[in-house]
């Protein structure tokens, strides 16, 4: 199995679940809501074939953490991996908008360029997200759990950017409609986990109707754009 967006960093036992996860074999990108967690948490993935982590800042954490940007700045060349970034418009955000621009602002100056998989939070501020991930000409962007317009889904393709997949988004209306939207080859798997309760990547499969081959591949595609 591929789980390209999780928070094993926030599990009870986070070391017991990476290893459980390294010993079957599967693929977990972990996230990281701060830098300052990923400076924590990447000494411990050393020996891990399969497990990697990304360096994060939270949108939800601009304001109350904004002083962690220039250690973003400093790890930036420490993995390969972006996430979780981005822009939240909810009701829970919208009071820091400006705060999370300012700070998107900063965090994409510092990758651009740079050969990295980008994993972004778009709740409420999806054309918002999307421009300014235009503006700084952000390549291997996923765009995780995905619940903004279906009418801005082909915009996002345009780009070459890629959507991950939950259990969740499989059960809900909403989300059904933004999976058929997407082609088959532009589709990650995720479980977003603690957070979201429905992490079974296998029936999130199976409502796709992919196999976890086409995964591996869709997600090697992207791996090859860093490689190459």
């Amino acid at each position: 199995m591929i789980d390209t967006h999780c928070h094993f960093d926030m599990m009870p036992k986070p070391e017991a679940y990476i290893r459980q996860r390294e010993l079957v074999g599967d693929i977990v990108i972990g996230m990281t809501n701060l830098p300052s967690h990923f400076q924590m948490g990447q000494p411990h993935l050393k020996g891990y074939k399969h497990i990697r982590l990304a360096l994060g800042m939270h949108p939800l954490l601009a304001t109350e953490r904004k002083i962690e940007v220039p250690l973003f700045k400093r790890l930036v060349d420490q993995t390969s991996y972006i996430g979780e970034i981005g822009l939240d418009f909810s009701k829970e955000g919208y009071a820091t908008k400006d705060d999370q621009i300012e700070v998107l602002h900063e965090l994409l100056s510092a990758i651009r360029g740079k050969k990295k998989i980008v994993s972004v939070h778009s709740r409420k501020a999806e054309k918002e997200l999307l421009a300014l991930l235009c503006e700084y000409e952000i390549e291997n962007v996923v765009f995780h759990w995905y619940s903004g317009p279906v009418d801005l889904i082909p915009d996002i393709l345009a780009q070459g950017y890629y959507f991950s997949v939950n259990e969740a988004m499989c059960l809900s209306k909403n989300g059904r409609a933004i999976i058929e939207k997407i082609p088959r080859e532009r589709l990650l798997t995720e479980t977003d986990a603690p957070y979201n309760e429905r992490t079974n990547i296998r029936a999130a499969l199976d409502y796709m109707k992919m196999s976890e081959t086409d995964v591996f591949q869709n997600f090697r595609s992207l791996l090859n754009r860093i490689k190459a």
